[in-house]
C-alpha cells in the first residue's frame, strides 16, 4: 500500500517544487514505484520533469472537473519508476468551477484511491497558498512534508500551515499527520542559516529531517533542462542531498509501520 505525501507550504520560494521533483526522482532511483501529482496551476513540476505543459489536453484539471478519468491523464515512465499526473494553467479555473459541487474537498482523494495499490509513493506538489486545491491534496494525503527555507522568516506562516493541517485532520482527514520538515536553500557560509535551523528545531515539535538541502547552482539549473538533479548532475551536492532525504523518507515509513 503506497504512501501519499503532500508537499506543502503556503509561502512561495521555499523549494517545494524542487523537492517534489527531486525527492520523487531519488525515490524512483532507489527502486520505488513513484507517482508525482502536480496540483499547482503554475505547472512547474510538470515542466521541471521535461513535459511541455501547454501542449497537454488532459491534466489534473480535466480529471477534477470530470472531463476524463485519472488513467487518461497519467504520463507513464517519464523516468524509470516515475509517473506523472501533470498540470498547467487551466487548473487555475478549477476553484471557481468546483463551487457548489458537493464534497469537492474529496475529489482528488476519490480519484487516486485505487492508485495506492500501484505505487510505493504518491507525492503531491501543492500550490503556494491554502486554497481548495491544497485542501484537496491534504484530504487525499497520509502525511504532509513541509520544506522550509533557511531564512529569517522561516517560522512565519508555518504556524498557519500547521493550523490548516489540524483543521483538515479534524474535519476531513482524521488520519493526516505531518511527515516532517526539511530545510532547503541552506548556505553554510552564513550564521543565519544555522540560527534558523536551531530556532525551528527548538520551536517545532515535529519530525525534522537530518538531511538539509544546500543552495546549489546545479539544483537551480536542472529544471530548465527538464531533468531531476540525480540525472542532470548525479554527483552534485544537490543530488546527494536528495538521495539522503529519499533514504530518510523510506526509513521513516518503515518506522511508522
Amino acid at each position: 500500500m503506497g504512501r501519499i505525501i503532500a508537499i506543502a507550504n503556503q509561502k512561495g520560494g521555499v523549494g517545494k517544487t524542487t523537492t517534489a521533483i527531486n525527492l520523487s526522482a531519488c525515490l524512483a532511483e532507489a527502486g520505488c514505484h513513484v507517482l508525482v501529482i502536480d496540483i499547482d496551476p503554475q505547472g512547474n513540476t510538470t515542466s521541471g520533469l521535461g513535459v511541455e505543459k501547454q501542449r497537454l489536453d488532459r491534466t489534473v484539471y480535466e480529471m477534477m472537473i470530470g472531463d476524463c478519468e485519472m488513467e487518461d491523464c497519467l504520463i507513464h515512465d517519464l523516468f524509470d519508476n516515475l509517473d506523472l499526473l501533470p498540470s498547467n494553467v487551466n487548473l487555475s479555473g478549477a476553484e471557481i468551477e468546483l463551487i457548489g459541487i458537493e464534497r469537492k474537498e474529496f475529489i482528488l482523494k476519490n480519484s487516486i484511491r485505487d492508485l495506492k495499490e500501484r505505487y510505493d509513493f504518491i507525492l503531491i506538489d501543492c500550490p503556494p497558498s491554502l486554497n481548495m486545491l491544497t485542501v484537496n491534496a491534504l484530504t487525499a494525503a497520509d502525511t504532509v512534508l513541509v520544506p522550509i527555507q533557511c531564512e529569517f522568516y522561516a517560522l512565519e506562516g508555518l504556524s498557519q500551515l500547521i493550523h490548516t493541517i489540524n483543521l483538515v485532520k479534524k474535519r476531513l482527514n482524521p488520519e493526516l499527520d505531518i511527515e516532517g520538515v526539511v530545510f532547503t536553500m541552506y548556505d553554510a557560509r552564513t550564521n543565519l542559516s544555522l540560527q534558523v535551523v536551531e530556532n525551528v528545531k527548538s520551536n517545532l515539535r515535529q519530525n525534522v529531517y537530518k538531511t538539509i538541502i544546500p543552495r546549489n547552482v546545479r539544483l537551480a539549473e536542472a529544471p530548465s533542462h527538464g531533468l531531476p538533479i540525480n540525472i542532470y548532475d548525479s554527483r552534485s551536492a544537490g543530488a546527494e542531498s536528495y538521495r539522503l532525504l529519499a533514504k530518510e523518507v523510506i526509513e521513516h515509513g518503515y518506522q511508522k509501520d
